[in-house]
C-alpha cells in the first residue's frame, strides 16, 4: 500500500497501485508527486517502476497538477503537523522540560524558567497558529511549574514543622 503528498501538502493512503494509477491518468498525480510504498522512504512516483510507464516521458519534467486538486483522502493524516505544516515550538517543548525538572531539581529556579517558556511558547503559538503547534505542552509547562510551587512550599511548610517538633523534644 502506497501513502502520497498531494498538491494541498497533506499525506494521503494507504492507497493502491491501481488507485495512483487512475489519479496519475486523471491528472491529480505525476511524476513529482512525493510517495512511499508501506514505511519505505518519501521518493517521486517517477522514482517507482511500476509507475514509469502510465507517467510516460514526460514523468520528470511535468509540473505539478495544479487545477486537478488532491485525490480524495482515504484516511485522514497520519499527524496533524503533518496536515499543517506547523512545528512544536521549541519554547514550549523547552518550558514543559525545565518545568519536569522542577519536579526533581531546583524547584523554583527550574519552574521559574519553565513558566517563562511556556508562556513565551503559547503567545508565539497564538500569534502564529499556522507556523507553530504546541498549545498542549505549552499549557503543560505553565501547569506544572505551578505544581512544582505548591510542592515546593509545602515542603518548606513542612519543613519548619519538623523543625519546630525537633526544637521541642526532650534532650
Amino acid at each position: 500500500m502506497y501513502k502520497i503528498v498531494g498538491a494541498d501538502k497533506k499525506e494521503y493512503g494507504p492507497v493502491t497501485a491501481d488507485q495512483i494509477i487512475q489519479w496519475i491518468k486523471e491528472g491529480r498525480a505525476n511524476g513529482q508527486t512525493i510517495a512511499r510504498f508501506e514505511d519505505g522512504p518519501w521518493k517521486p512516483l517517477s522514482a517507482f517502476p511500476e509507475f514509469v510507464e502510465v507517467l510516460g516521458p514526460a514523468a520528470l519534467t511535468g509540473p505539478p497538477p495544479l487545477a486537478a486538486g488532491p485525490p480524495p483522502p482515504s484516511s485522514p493524516p497520519l499527524s496533524p503537523n503533518l496536515a499543517t505544516g506547523a512545528r512544536n515550538n521549541s519554547m514550549a517543548i523547552a518550558g514543559l522540560t525545565c518545568s519536569l525538572l522542577g519536579i526533581v531539581c531546583c524547584g523554583p529556579i527550574f519552574a521559574t524558567l519553565g513558566l517563562i517558556f511556556s508562556c513565551i511558547g503559547l503567545a508565539q503559538i497564538n500569534r502564529k497558529p499556522q507556523q507553530y503547534s504546541g498549545t498542549g505542552l505549552a499549557w503543560a509547562g505553565i501547569i506544572i511549574a505551578l505544581v512544582d510551587y505548591i510542592l515546593f512550599a509545602v515542603l518548606i511548610k513542612t519543613t519548619d514543622v519538623f523543625e519546630k517538633i525537633l526544637k521541642n523534644l526532650p534532650r
